[in-house]
């Protein structure tokens, strides 16, 4: 017998461990605990720690750790239309994506107009800021120089956005800032510790 099948792509998260169990969440449906050997929507427990669990999505093994972003699974690449985060310990949406192909650590920031990236990330990811317009920004340190840029793309699980405006700044920052350059292209609904970002196109 053949299991089902899922086409499209599935979000899958860690929301916390019960005991022996697992709280699983798919696709920002509500948690699930499963044990060891169990399977809930495709996706089978194979093992449960105290802040971890190993799973097995199509065949493929992944660890799913508590406070980390869902792992996406399927689906064709870029084609996703919904981003579920969960928030760690203080409150903030912090996890990995992919700025034009290289990775990167982000957070999301409400209150930041765009995308803001220091320059050592800048850098490693082969970004030509200082081809950008120059611009002046007032931060908590005083007045310090940026460059302005579009990104060919920020993708994040299987949602891509292409052609979106940024700052690099010169000073380091310990993540990528996800401004409202990036998340003006989604509907955003928060429940709690969850944010669902869904595509408005």
């Amino acid at each position: 017998m053949l299991g089902p099948t899922w086409a499209h792509a599935q979000a899958v998260a860690l929301a916390g461990v019960l005991g022996s169990k697992a709280l699983i969440v798919v696709n920002a449906n509500p948690p699930k605990a499963v044990g060891a050997g169990d399977e809930f929507q495709g996706v089978k427990v194979i093992a449960v720690a105290k802040d971890e669990a190993t799973v097995e999505i199509q065949g493929a093994r992944r660890t799913l750790r508590l406070g980390e972003a869902p792992v996406s699974v399927g689906g064709r690449s870029g084609s996703g239309k919904r981003i579920l985060l969960v928030a760690d310990g203080r409150g903030h949406f912090v996890n990995s994506g992919t700025i034009n192909g290289q990775v990167m650590q982000y957070m999301v920031d409400t209150g930041a107009s765009t995308v803001a990236i220091g320059r050592p990330d800048a850098e490693r990811m082969g970004l030509n800021y200082q081809s950008g317009q120059p611009v002046r920004m007032n931060t908590a340190n005083g007045v310090a120089q940026g460059w302005r840029m579009k990104l060919d793309s920020i993708r994040i699980g299987d949602v891509e956005v292409f052609g979106v405006e940024a700052i690099v700044t010169s000073q380091p920052m310990p993540y990528v800032l996800l401004g409202n350059s990036f998340l003006n292209e989604f509907q955003m609904t928060r429940t709690n510790d969850q944010m669902v970002l869904e595509k408005r196109h």
